[in-house]
């Protein structure tokens, strides 16, 4: 059951498009045709990350190698585990003889070297190092066997039908495939984590700074040095995948995820992104509800050590808009679950906030609770129930 809550400012009016929520076609236009934004590619998506509306697609349930795109769920898995504590970017890493034997791209770690967490998230998103990946897994899972088992359980929780991972890397490896959709779902939830970009945005860097042979790092993502806006996020090539690339850019309070897997070259790997992410910021804005850590309402927690906690926008929610069309109203209402009893997980859903127009659901962003309640003592109870009683039943 759910209780609604209207947010604040549920009355503000903006407008809405009606097309902007018609899903365009391989052609790039919904209804009609146009010069295909992707030609090259085996595969495409162009997605806003605040509401994940789907602009543009071209086969993006098509089953592919991914290559080093996988490292899209690796990055969010060490990102997730230190939102939770469960690492900390101080962390020392060390590299077993596994990690150090990848091939491919990597940052040439050696068997016992040690490096910290911060540092091989950089090896990782700006030199897509094989070699860190495989230490970071080891390091949070204990092997990378049992970090690719939370991977594909992390890709079931986000309802991703297209993909199945068996390694941490994406170095090629049987039934090891995602899509152009999935890659896109994980890219947006990645970008939840909004410090992720202060590493796939970076166009260079060092490792071992203070060592004999310091380590030069370059983003092998060109556009975060060519392309206004862009900040990430992951480039993937074998012979068999191709080129591929998970793009962001942000302008203003708009952005964008392009995906394109199976691309011929990187210099039409960039080119076609690039087309994508123009295309965008030409014919969308976006109509922000909330911005992050703005507050949204409360949750009132039965049998809690804590009765009420405030909830705040964990990230920005905004709605995807075509330029220069009007449209109906937009309201938005927060719609809790009726009775959410302790103890309450941090991160659990616990209700939606619902944007419309007019009568239709637009879209809906799930809340979470934003920290961890145990259950109330007895005597917490009690003091709690004596109090309403006193002040009659306030």
């Amino acid at each position: 059951m759910w209780s609604k809550a209207i947010a604040l400012g549920i009355a503000a009016t903006i407008m809405l498009p009606g097309a902007a929520w018609a899903k365009e076609d391989s052609t790039g236009k919904a209804g009609g045709p146009q010069t295909d934004l992707a030609a090259n590619a085996r595969s495409a998506i162009l997605m806003d990350a605040d509401s994940g509306t789907i602009v543009y697609e071209k086969n993006s349930h098509s089953a592919l190698p991914p290559a080093s795109i996988t490292k899209i769920m690796t990055m969010l898995l060490i990102m997730e585990a230190i939102d939770d504590d469960r690492l900390k970017l101080t962390d020392q890493v060390s590299t077993s003889e596994y990690a150090a034997s990848m091939g491919g791209s990597q940052i040439f770690l050696e068997p016992g070297e040690q490096m910290s967490v911060n540092d091989m998230l950089k090896g990782v998103a700006m030199a897509s190092g094989n070699d860190a990946s495989v230490a970071l897994a080891e390091k949070l899972a204990g092997s990378e066997e049992e970090f690719v088992k939370m991977m594909n359980k992390r890709a079931e929780e986000l309802g991703l039908k297209d993909t199945r991972f068996a390694n941490c890397n994406g170095l090629p490896a049987a039934g090891h495939v995602s899509s152009a959709h999935d890659i896109a779902v994980m890219s947006r939830e990645l970008l939840k984590h909004p410090e992720i970009t202060k590493y796939t945005g970076a166009y260079q860097d060092y490792l071992r700074k203070d060592k004999e042979k310091p380590f030069w790092l370059v983003n092998t993502n060109k556009l975060v040095r060519f392309y206004p806006g862009a900040d990430g996020l992951k480039t993937g090539f074998t012979s068999e995948a191709k080129f591929c690339l998970s793009a962001t850019a942000k302008r203003d309070n708009l952005r964008m995820i392009v995906v394109v897997m199976g691309e011929p070259n990187t210099k039409t790997r960039n080119a076609e992104v690039s087309k994508l992410l123009d295309y965008a910021f030409a014919q969308y804005s976006n109509v922000q509800i909330y911005k992050a850590g703005d507050a949204i309402g409360k949750l009132k927690i039965e049998k809690g050590e804590t009765a009420e906690v405030p909830l705040t926008a964990k990230h920005s929610y905004s709605i995807l808009v075509r330029k220069g069309e009007g449209g109906k109203d937009i309201s938005h209402e927060l719609v809790l679950q009726d009775k959410v009893t302790a103890p309450v997980k941090a991160g659990q859903e616990v209700g939606k906030l619902i944007v419309y127009r007019g009568n239709e659901v637009l879209s809906e962003f799930p809340i979470e609770a934003p920290q961890h309640v145990d259950k109330a003592s007895y005597w917490t109870l009690f003091k709690r129930s004596a109090g309403k009683l006193f002040m009659g039943g306030k």
